[in-house]
């Protein structure tokens, strides 16, 4: 048991909570604050372990370059792998690089290629996650672990349920969510229908910069941009 609670009564350690409100109402309002002021942006998420000299690093940061050159930000979680290549590119292409960065024990710290006057840190997840839902124009998902799987579903999730308007939402590297689709598509919905066929739309899977560009584009030749909720 956490050596903080052992000693407090049930009654203490529900007050305390009570006031935790607070704390994440102010993540709440500095998140809106600032970032209903950067304009239209694309998330990139991915795996903080990908290194630099691997393949889709190096996707990733061609990515951001042309998602910048086509008149978007870039938003990411702030910290390395696909993170800083995702910044990176959007640095290296003159064009908006947020970082929306978490407290964690491990993997996680600032990169350097984030816009001095756009990096927020939160301490809640759950706080965090809004921010990219609302603010977001796109989610590139390039190949992560539990928490780009964790923000992907959550996505799909509120579009699926109208809770969100639609966006769009790529997945970058065939040889990576190949088998995911598959058993969305075969264990899902034909074995057990547990969703229904026009959510299969609700993602695209691709291999290069072009793709995701010409989705995005595309798809918002058709939307206005705004936030999403």
């Amino acid at each position: 048991m956490n050596n903080n609670l052992k000693n407090k009564a049930w009654n203490e350690i529900k007050t305390n909570d009570s006031w935790a409100i607070f704390k994440i109402m102010g993540e709440f309002v500095n998140g809106y604050e600032k970032l209903s002021q950067i304009g239209p942006c694309v998330s990139i998420f991915g795996s903080a372990r990908t290194k630099p000299d691997q393949k889709y690093y190096k996707l990733a940061e061609k990515i951001s370059k042309k998602i910048v050159e086509n008149g978007y930000g870039v938003i990411t979680g702030g910290g390395p792998g696909i993170m800083e290549a995702g910044n990176k590119g959007a640095h290296l292409g003159g064009g908006t690089s947020v970082g929306l960065n978490i407290d964690l024990p491990f993997e996680q710290h600032d990169n350097p290629y984030i816009d001095n006057d756009k990096s927020l840190d939160f301490d809640y997840f759950f706080v965090r996650k809004v921010m990219f839902v609302k603010y977001s124009q796109g989610f590139v998902v390039m190949p992560g672990g539990f928490g780009t799987l964790d923000e992907l579903f959550e996505a799909i999730t509120l579009i699926q349920t109208h809770k969100i308007d639609k966006f769009p939402i790529i997945l970058v590297g065939r040889d990576f969510w190949g088998g995911l689709v598959d058993w969305v598509q075969k264990t899902l919905l034909d074995t057990f229908q547990n969703i229904s066929a026009p959510d299969m739309d609700l993602v695209q899977v691709v291999d290069t910069e072009d793709e995701v560009i010409e989705i995005l584009n595309e798809f918002y030749g058709e939307y206005n941009l705004s936030p999403n909720f």
